[in-house]
């Protein structure tokens, strides 16, 4: 899971958009590559804004990778770009934390609609860094990550409690809290159907 792109931009009433302010993690391209990579990432999230509706979110496969892209009512827009791996709920949780910063940031919104402001804002690169492991920068990610390994630790513990049937109908066989009748349907049960085991 990678993210390469975090964007800010300003989509007015007629639908133009002005840039604002990026931060880019490349350093998985050639470094030759970089600027052009750089340069192609800017220019998809740019046409992307201009084609999404005010007040919509929108998801865009573009070859290996994928661009969330949120155009708030107000036209203050937001462009993230990842992998296909990257988890769309915590790129749009992401989308929604810049433009919010954003906005307290730079609440003067004439200062949106200039050409080639060029803002430098530090938190999108620090956001970049942070939420390139989504299950550390997102609490539900966290959480539903952790969930999982004890799915799998409790599945990999009945496994391994279904590899020793042979100590369990040793068990069986001196425990006193089974009935008579317990004991004969449980050893039926194993040798009329052997994929279930009573417990």
């Amino acid at each position: 899971m990678k993210l390469y792109c975090l964007q800010v931009l300003y989509k007015n009433g007629d639908g133009k958009v002005n840039p604002l302010s990026a931060s880019h993690e490349l350093s998985s391209f050639g470094y030759f590559q970089r600027s052009s990579v750089q340069e192609f990432m800017d220019f998809t999230s740019k046409i992307i804004t201009e084609r999404t509706m005010i007040a919509s979110r929108a998801s865009v496969k573009e070859q290996d990778y994928i661009c969330h892209v949120y155009v708030r009512s107000d036209g203050l827009s937001g462009v993230v770009i990842g992998d296909h791996e990257y988890p769309k709920r915590v790129a749009h949780t992401l989308l929604n934390k810049i433009l919010d910063t954003f906005e307290t940031q730079v609440p003067n919104k004439s200062e949106w609609s200039k050409p080639n402001s060029g803002l430098k804002l530090p938190y999108l690169s620090e956001h970049l860094a942070k939420y390139q492991d989504p299950k550390q920068a997102d609490a539900m990610t966290k959480i539903q990550s952790e969930l999982d390994e004890t799915k799998i630790i409790l599945h990999n513990t009945i496994e391994a409690l279904l590899e020793r049937d042979e100590k369990l109908d040793a068990l069986v066989d001196r425990s006193a809290d089974l009935s008579v009748q317990s004991k004969a349907f449980y050893k039926t049960a194993r040798k009329t159907n052997s994929c279930c085991v009573i417990l």
